[in-house]
């Protein structure tokens, strides 16, 4: 894949690539990845949105970037998307998309909203029923913890391979603080992939000091569908892009040697009525695989979510893909044990100023003045369930009522019974969730019934496959965006294989479908790099100066630091630039 020189061609136009004109493109899918790879292929391909046609299963598009207002159930998230600074495709991606709330694009709208109401967090967690558990932003890592960190970040990718977190950390990590943060923030389990882990820390080396108050991220002013889909999607009709819905598709067919790789037809089910489309060489196809709300459940207030284990139709179809060529990797590693891969949300909308007193205790901001209020979740650390609640920005709906909050809860531990209601989160009602959560906010125990049912309601989801691309995995489990060979086929989303970038983010969404856009259209742009935090020492010390929880750090004087750096940056020799200055063991 060839990246992008910078500025020099961020703002260049690419030319119209050689015989755009003939070419047709299909998806698979309506998710971000999708109506991003659309974009791009308009924006930079040059291709008319009338040439593209985008199949969708569901009636609506989006994917997993969801929010809407069921008819009697109420407002449902089944979850949230945390952005920063360097998302550099994705961000790309919305300079170009006119916003819908003010006049400019989605992105100005975005550094608009995030510059005049930064985020940050006051109180990250809490303990002894909404109590502050003290974290006082310190990480808690103990010298076998720190060198547990070192060691992971140093180690290679091959080395991580199908190995689980807890296969390579020990229990000192496990009891500090940075694991709390990090695996509620992140949603990691410690049977999840090392590898992922690895890649996480790499990633976001620049943002180690802001885990504990996420200072580090941003959001959108309204819910994810209200702030990104919508836009993007409105745009892409007045583009002229085809949207088919209530569309499955169930196969491909291909013409496959060794040398060359061609899709020749779409399957599919659309309405109830099989039907489908031949491909030629010109006939573009770029194809989501794996879903991770596929199957999702949801129940209500009086009815539990259930766990829906049968026929999948986003993993069923890359299973039929997979068989056909090694190349198109291996589903069943990410989706072949659901107990692992699940667990549960749920959507609380408060009905009246009773509740939003208990959130304001505990996140010291008044919930209904449209700013930040928790800024990102509070975790009850002492919760059975490893349960944690977020309020964003408020009315998180455009059609929200004023006096309303809305409320979203999940937790990593959905087989263990609760602290309050005595049952497992898989087996609750909304009402039983939100008494388990009311519990954990401090509310007196005999207030938390008559609330529950008077004073709110809730819509919980169970996803049987939400952390699937957690699973421990090796090269070659996801297929390349582009398969070797390949002349008019592509794989884009989460379950796609990009360099250097980290799934369970909007970003690795939006790289793949540029990334498939460029290579299939041969666009005259280089797709922007991963910001390379991981190797720029003044993070790498940074970040292991905050691991250390602030310990003062005895370097040379700033020249002779600088010279020294510099020397033993020509042989990228981190490990003993690390080891010289004290922040890892000899």
């Amino acid at each position: 894949m060839y990246y992008s020189n910078g500025n020099y061609e961020a703002f260049a136009r690419p030319r119209k690539p050689a015989g755009v004109d003939k070419k047709t493109a299909w998806f698979v899918g309506s998710g971000l990845a999708s109506l991003s790879g659309a974009a791009f292929l308009i924006r930079d391909g040059q291709l008319p949105g009338s040439k593209i046609t985008i199949l969708e299963e569901l009636k609506l598009p989006g994917g997993a970037l969801d929010g809407i207002k069921k008819p009697k159930k109420g407002f449902v998230i089944r979850g949230g998307r945390e952005m920063e600074n360097h998302f550099e495709c994705l961000w790309d991606l919305y300079r170009t998309i006119p916003s819908m709330e003010v006049d400019g694009s989605v992105l100005d709208e975005f550094y608009w909203l995030n510059k005049d109401d930064p985020n940050s967090s006051l109180q990250r967690a809490t303990v002894d029923r909404g109590q502050d558990a003290h974290t006082d932003g310190l990480f808690t890592l103990n010298e076998k913890a720190q060198k547990d960190i070192i060691k992971i970040f140093l180690a290679s990718r091959e080395e991580m391979e199908d190995k689980r977190i807890d296969e390579v950390f020990s229990k000192d990590f496990f009891e500090s603080n940075f694991w709390m943060y990090w695996r509620t923030m992140f949603a990691f389990e410690e049977w999840h992939s090392a590898l992922e882990m690895k890649l996480y820390l790499h990633r976001f080396i620049h943002h180690i000091g802001g885990l504990p108050d996420f200072s580090a991220l941003k959001f959108t002013k309204f819910n994810q569908y209200e702030s990104l889909v919508l836009p993007l999607y409105q745009w892409l009709l007045e583009q002229g892009v085809t949207f088919k819905f209530d569309t499955t598709v169930t196969d491909v067919d291909f013409d496959l040697s060794a040398k060359r790789k061609q899709a020749k037809r779409i399957h599919w089910v659309s309405e109830g009525v099989e039907g489908g489309v031949d491909l030629g060489e010109n006939d573009l196809l770029l194809m989501t695989i794996g879903s991770l709300t596929e199957n999702s459940d949801e129940g209500d207030q009086h009815t539990p979510a259930k766990l829906k284990t049968g026929p999948a139709p986003a993993w069923d179809l890359w299973r039929t893909l997979a068989a056909k060529d090694p190349a198109f990797g291996h589903p069943d590693v990410f989706a072949g044990d659901i107990e692992k891969t699940k667990w549960e949300s749920a959507t609380v909308t408060t009905l009246d100023q009773r509740i939003p007193e208990y959130i304001q205790k505990i996140c010291k901001r008044d919930p209904f003045s449209g700013k930040v209020v928790t800024g990102g979740i509070v975790t009850a650390k002492d919760s059975s369930w490893l349960l944690s609640w977020t309020v964003n920005r408020q009315p998180h709906f455009k059609q929200q009522p004023k006096d309303q909050i809305v409320v979203w809860v999940y937790s990593l531990f959905v087989d263990v019974p609760g602290d309050y209601v005595k049952k497992t989160m898989q087996e609750c009602t909304g009402e039983e969730i939100t008494q388990e959560w009311l519990y954990h906010m401090g509310v007196p125990v005999e207030d938390i019934a008559e609330l529950a049912a008077n004073a709110s309601t809730c819509v919980p989801c169970m996803m049987p496959y939400v952390t699937s691309f957690f699973m421990p995995r090796k090269a070659g489990d996801r297929p390349q965006v582009v398969p070797e060979g390949s002349v008019n086929f592509a794989f884009i989303g989460q379950f796609s294989e990009t360099s250097r970038d980290c799934i369970f983010t909007t970003e690795y969404s939006v790289r793949t479908g540029m990334e498939a856009a460029y290579q299939l259209l041969d666009i005259e742009r280089g797709v922007p790099e991963v910001f390379a935090s991981t190797y720029d020492v003044r993070s790498l010390l940074a970040a292991t100066s905050r691991l250390r929880d602030g310990a003062a750090i005895d370097l040379p004087g700033p020249q002779i630091l600088r010279k020294r750096l510099m020397k033993r940056l020509e042989g990228n020799e981190i490990g003993e630039l690390l080891t010289e200055f004290g922040l890892i063991g000899k």
